[in-house]
């Protein structure tokens, strides 16, 4: 009988952690494993997940993006400016706000590729103008009077279940299979893992880069159009300290800060695991601030845990 070692078992530690942590709160809260608290979960989850997604893909590059939850929220403005009722049909506020998420991303795969400048500084400074946007294109204020059209995307059901949580499964499947089945997706686990020996092998790296940071922002759009129509206004301070969530989940998940290493069934886990737990604490009317410290402490110890790995 083949014998299962530390490593492996260490594998599945996201996983084994999220059902032990479902058992603990099961039994803490009998109303965490009901139906109807699966589905908020889930739809909570499902905007964190997308912008988790995407910078999966950066992070397996080497590369961060900060501007994420900017990003969210000048393209939800966007949607919203054009999602009124009786003004343009559905299409065109999908792609203003998709389209602004695309935009923003190629802006900064674009400036990091060509002036070498680190994403960390290059993202943080397209997070300080995103922002900055959002507030001009709102004159500071909420976009209200969306369509019901509009509105179905956030808070409507098919046959049950939450249309958030169907855009959830779809993008899932999407990027697992452009990330583990295309010659893309081992373009980036080459770029991540060797960037010198990803060039001499003859891998256009800054076309994978530019590709990662489009496809981050992108799902930053669609993030931003999920969560504008669920709250049914467009809100220009939306998506405050989003991208720490979604940078929280996708190494929680097992991808390396260092690169090369990473996959989305791990993403999907991570934000899996951080909204079970920020749900089980508001089941358990724990104050958000002690919310913020857990969370924090979630984060370091995922990424000390990371460092301690590729020491071994």
């Amino acid at each position: 009988m083949k014998k299962i070692s530390l490593d492996h078992i260490g594998q599945y530690g996201i996983a084994i952690a999220f059902v032990l942590i479902c058992v603990l709160l099961s039994i803490l809260h009998p109303a965490f494993l009901t139906l109807s608290n699966l589905r908020v979960i889930l739809t909570q989850v499902s905007i964190n997940a997308l912008l988790a997604f995407g910078v999966t893909f950066v992070i397996i590059t080497g590369g961060i993006d900060l501007s994420l939850g900017s990003v969210l929220a000048v393209a939800g403005i966007a949607a919203a400016i054009f999602a009124h009722p009786d003004s343009y049909p559905l299409v065109v506020p999908l792609a203003a706000g998709i389209g602004t998420g695309i935009l923003f991303g190629a802006f900064n795969g674009f400036v990091i590729t060509k002036s070498k400048v680190p994403p960390f500084i290059v993202t943080l400074g397209t997070m300080t103008i995103a922002r900055g946007l959002a507030l001009i294109f709102s004159n500071g204020r909420p976009v209200s009077n969306l369509s019901d059209a509009f509105n179905f995307i956030g808070g409507g059901t098919i046959r049950g279940i939450p249309f958030p949580i169907v855009i959830l499964v779809f993008t899932f499947i999407v990027c697992a299979l452009l990330l583990g089945r295309t010659t893309w997706g081992r373009y980036m686990y080459a770029v991540g893992g060797n960037e010198l020996a990803a060039r001499a092998s003859g891998i256009n790296v800054n076309k994978v880069k530019m590709m990662v940071y489009t496809l981050c922002g992108g799902l930053a759009g669609i993030a931003g159009v999920l969560l504008t129509s669920r709250i049914t206004t467009g809100q220009p301070n939306a998506g405050m300290g989003f991208e720490l969530d979604a940078i929280a989940a996708a190494i929680i998940g097992g991808t390396s800060t260092s690169g090369g290493t990473g996959n989305m069934v791990g993403t999907l886990l991570g934000a899996l695991l951080i909204g079970v737990i920020s749900n089980g604490l508001d089941l358990m009317n724990v104050s958000s601030y002690y919310q913020l410290v857990i969370k924090g402490l979630i984060i370091v110890g995922a990424v000390v845990l990371d460092s301690v790995s590729k020491v071994r």
